[in-house]
C-alpha cells in the first residue's frame, strides 16, 4: 500500500485540492472528526499526514502541528503548500519522535492505508504523553466489507465475501476528470480495537458516521448513507501508571 500511495501522491494531492472534488471530506468525516477533537495542548502529530490538508486544518484550530508520512512524494507536497505545516519523511511503525512527544496524535484516514497497522498504533501510543488521545477515521468496515448496488436511496447493500477477514480494499475513483487509485485494505472494527487494546490505548468515544441531513436534501441518493455508515471515528486516550502500580485515564 505505501508503494502504491507514492505512485499515487500527485493526484491525490490535485484530487484533494480541488474545492467541491472531496465533498464526503468536506461536508461528513471533518465535521465529525472535529466534533471528537480535543482542544489544542502543547504538540499535535499529524499521522500519515499526506500532502498536509489535515496538518493546515488542525492549525486553523490552534494546533501546533508536526506531520509525517511514509511517502517522500506526499512529504515534499505538504512542505511545497505556500501554508505549509513541518513534516518528515516516516515510516508510521517506527517514528522518529521521543516517547510522550505529543498529547494528541490524529490518524486521519490513514490507518486503513499502513501495512502495519498494529505497530502503527503501537507507535502512536508510544509518543503520546500519559493522558493523551488518538483521534482516528477509517472508512467504517461495514462499508470497506460490500458495496450498494445501486447509487439511489434505497439500493441493496451486499457484502460478497467476508467482513471478517481482512482484505485488500483497493478502488479506483473518477472525479471532474481526476483518477486515482486507493490503496486501502478491509480490516475489521475488531483488528482496531485490539490494535488500541495492545496499545495501552482506552477507547473512550467512538462514532458511526452517516450523511447528514443537509447532504441528503442535496442529494437524494446519498439517504443510502444514513443507512450505512460511511466511516467509523475513535478516540481513544493513553492509561496513565497509578501509584499502586496499576493504571487509570
Amino acid at each position: 500500500m505505501r508503494d502504491g500511495w507514492e505512485a499515487e501522491a500527485a493526484t491525490w494531492a490535485e484530487f484533494s485540492r480541488t474545492p467541491g472534488h472531496d465533498s464526503s471530506h468536506d461536508n461528513i468525516n471533518l465535521p465529525a472528526l472535529r466534533d471528537l477533537l480535543p482542544e489544542p495542548g502543547n504538540r499535535t502529530l499529524d499521522l500519515g499526514c499526506g500532502e498536509g490538508r489535515l496538518s493546515r486544518y488542525l492549525r486553523s484550530l490552534g494546533h501546533r502541528v508536526a506531520g509525517a508520512d511514509a511517502s517522500p512524494a506526499m512529504v515534499r507536497l505538504a512542505a511545497g503548500h505556500p501554508d505549509a505545516e513541518p513534516a518528515v519523511v516516516a515510516d508510521a511503525a517506527a517514528l522518529p519522535f521521543a516517547a510522550a512527544a505529543f498529547d494528541l496524535v490524529v490518524a486521519y484516514m490513514c490507518l486503513h492505508d499502513m501495512d502495519q497497522m498494529p505497530q502503527a498504533v503501537a507507535e502512536a501510543a508510544r509518543v503520546l504523553e500519559p493522558g493523551g488521545r488518538l483521534c482516528a477515521s477509517i472508512p467504517h468496515p461495514v462499508n470497506s466489507a460490500g458495496e450498494f448496488q445501486g447509487r439511489d436511496g434505497d439500493a441493496p447493500f451486499l457484502i460478497e465475501g467476508s467482513y471478517l477477514d481482512t482484505a485488500p480494499a483497493d478502488w479506483v475513483a473518477d472525479w471532474g476528470g481526476v483518477r486515482m487509485t486507493f490503496h486501502s485494505e478491509h480490516r475489521p472494527i475488531e483488528a482496531y480495537s485490539r490494535a488500541l487494546e495492545a496499545a495501552g490505548l482506552l477507547i473512550e468515544a467512538i462514532r458511526e458516521t452517516r450523511a447528514p441531513d443537509a447532504v441528503v436534501a442535496a442529494s437524494p441518493g446519498k439517504r443510502r448513507w444514513q443507512r450505512i455508515p460511511l466511516f467509523l471515528h475513535v478516540r481513544a486516550v493513553k492509561l496513565r501508571p497509578d501509584n499502586r502500580g496499576g493504571v487509570r485515564p
